[in-house]
């Protein structure tokens, strides 16, 4: 069972905002909440050119010139626990997401001391702020990379993720058992959702469907890792929002065991598409939609911009969700295909990037 919370009139905080899932997440609440404030916190940092969270920030500040919503944008942090330990004394939060984290699984091989930093000492004082400052349902991004090397597909649930093949996903798998810790000891109702490789329009650049977009722009060639033969799950930004949105307003239940004890109200779920796509397929499916928003030419040469070469250290062959929990659950599937999707990128690629800001 879950409780309903009601988000009108609530102080809602989504860290990692203006980042790619959060801004969208920000932009939605801001549309829907007929009352309240969302704060936003990110540290704006480089990892990824900043005048592309800049924009998606500008995107947020209009949405709140014309929304009931109050909106505060804060810089900093969450690795910085006088600054997060003040938001909650000051905002008194109802609900907190969780989206802040170094991420990236290639980046995290060469620049380990940013993932420590952000993925745990960052959610560790998420969660001590929590403790002290009693919210109605902190929700947190974990990652189908938990999975790591599981041969079993679908991925599910259920399933052991005791084998990370990276630190980023080693950083994911300990917010989750940090968060069923927390929600044991001091009976905080936690959700963790397992993001399955998010895409779409302003998304994050070093994503390959964007990175790919970029080089071919540039008449330069793509890699094509394990030679082709790669399925991922991958999961539209509108699909992702609609579960957070959904999971934010059903917190886990709390309840005392027969010990008397708090039985942790925690969750996990996975959110992705459930039909994962050949790469191959996604790729020529990209190519057409870079076509069809007239950012490559008619004439492109697909076959000459491509190289097909070995696995990457830390990467798998599939991911393949087992979304079956979060219908149950909350009655969501993701159901946008990689066609519209990749047509919304596309086109708003040609439109951000004629903007003359590269």
């Amino acid at each position: 069972m879950k409780r309903k919370i009601d988000l009108n009139g609530k102080s809602i905080l989504v860290t990692g905002s203006p980042g790619f899932v959060g801004a969208n997440l920000v932009l939605r609440l801001l549309k829907e909440m007929t009352g309240g404030t969302v704060v936003s916190l990110d540290n704006m940092n480089d990892y990824y050119d900043p005048a592309l969270k800049e924009y998606r920030l500008s995107l947020i500040e209009e949405a709140a010139a014309n929304s009931p919503v109050s909106h505060v944008f804060v810089s900093g942090s969450i690795a910085d626990k006088a600054l997060v330990d003040r938001l909650f004394s000051e905002y008194h939060f109802s609900v907190v997401v969780n989206l802040a984290a170094q991420a990236g699984v290639r980046y995290s091989i060469d620049h380990p001391d940013v993932y420590i930093e952000s993925n745990l000492i960052g959610f560790y004082n998420i969660l001590e702020a929590c403790r002290h400052n009693p919210v109605e349902h902190l929700v947190y991004a974990s990652s189908s990379s938990v999975y790591g090397g599981n041969k079993k597909v679908p991925f599910s649930v259920e399933d052991k993720v005791d084998n990370p093949v990276s630190l980023y996903a080693a950083t994911k798998k300990s917010n989750e058992l940090l968060a069923h810790s927390y929600c044991k000891l001091y009976d905080i109702p936690a959700t963790g959702l397992r993001f399955f490789t998010v895409y779409g329009p302003a998304g994050r650049p070093d994503m390959f469907y964007f990175s790919a977009t970029n080089t071919l722009a540039k008449n330069g060639t793509i890699k094509i890792f394990n030679y082709g033969d790669m399925r991922r799950d991958f999961t539209y930004i509108d699909d992702i929002v609609e579960g957070v949105f959904r999971v934010m307003k059903g917190a886990p239940e709390r309840a005392t065991g027969e010990d008397g004890l708090p039985v942790p109200p925690y969750a996990i779920y996975n959110i992705g598409g459930g039909q994962p796509e050949n790469l191959l397929d996604y790729i020529s499916t990209l190519q057409e939609e870079l076509v069809r928003a007239k950012v490559l030419p008619a004439d492109y040469d697909f076959e000459g911009h491509r190289e097909l070469v070995g696995m990457q250290p830390g990467d798998v062959p599939v991911t393949y969700a087992d979304a079956s929990a979060l219908e149950a659950d909350y009655g969501f599937t993701p159901k946008i295909g990689i066609r519209e999707g990749l047509r919304a990128f596309a086109q708003w690629y040609a439109g951000y990037y004629t903007r003359e800001r590269i």
